[in-house]
């Protein structure tokens, strides 16, 4: 069971619901320890004081704001909890939007919430309403030392708060299309492309093929293997976009082509082909 990182009431106008909330994505990367290059020891890293030319232990440290150059405001764990910060024990739904409205970008993480027993029926009350209405509401919540901005959605027969950047930390910026001439054949052509690579989104369809490779050269340097570089890919010479957008097309229609003959064929049949 993941440890709850926030625990208070969800605040739907008069009605209040406890829950806890937990991190609902698990990064995956796969980690290195920085290692002395000649012994391969692990190498340490120290927190140092310049002024005693120490290491200091953590219940040494402070946090500091720099308001000048090198003049500080210390503030300690008590200092952050007194806060006055209603959103650090109360998620209040101000708004109900389409999800629609929000621009992926602004999407931050991801958290599962679970309600406590005393608030089942209102957690299940807000998450039927915000499936039926197809609705996301929008809320402040105060997480690790930072007031976010949040939106709840229901989804797989829970609650999931998902924090959201602020307008002022988005530093994509609006730009001009280029000044380029399309013709109504390559947008035509454009479109037939993408009509053939459209699918419903299928999450389980993708994998990560860079931490797959890594772990395989990562065994067989275990096993003194080498492994042989892969080719880098030639970048196609495309001096006309309407050949280019052809050829795609075709390659497309082959793919769904073999796809479609693929789901055709008996399971047994697709297994033994997968097999090899």
């Amino acid at each position: 069971m993941p440890r709850s990182i926030w625990n208070g009431v969800i605040s739907f106008g008069m009605v209040s619901i406890p829950p806890s909330s937990c991190t609902g994505t698990q990064d995956k990367d796969i980690s290195f320890h920085m290692l002395h290059k000649t012994d391969d020891t692990r190498i340490k890293m120290l927190r140092w004081c310049p002024e005693d030319e120490r290491p200091v232990d953590m219940d040494e440290i402070v946090r500091g704001y720099e308001y000048a150059r090198d003049q500080y405001v210390v503030l300690t764990e008590e200092d952050f909890e007194k806060l006055p910060l209603p959103s650090k024990h109360t998620i209040e739904l101000t708004q109900f939007v389409d999800a629609e409205e929000i621009d992926p970008v602004f999407y931050e993480k991801s958290y599962w919430l679970e309600p406590d027993e005393v608030g089942v029926k209102p957690f299940a009350l807000l998450m039927r309403a915000l499936r039926e209405k197809n609705l996301t509401a929008i809320a402040k919540i105060a997480i690790r030392n930072k007031e976010r901005l949040c939106a709840l959605r229901a989804k797989d027969g829970t609650l999931v708060l998902e924090t959201l950047f602020y307008p002022d930390e988005i530093r994509i910026e609006e730009q001009e299309a280029p000044d380029v001439e399309v013709s109504q054949r390559e947008l035509e052509m454009a479109f037939t492309l993408i009509e053939l690579l459209h699918e419903p989104f299928d999450p389980e369809r993708y994998h990560d093929e860079y931490r797959r490779a890594l772990m395989e050269v990562i065994q067989a340097k275990l096993d003194g293997q080498e492994i042989a570089e892969a080719p880098a890919p030639v970048p196609a010479n495309v001096t006309d976009l309407m050949s280019a957008l052809k050829a795609s097309v075709e390659a497309a229609k082959k793919r769904r082509h073999e796809e479609d003959a693929e789901e055709e064929r008996p399971p047994a049949k697709r297994r033994r082909a997968a097999a090899g």
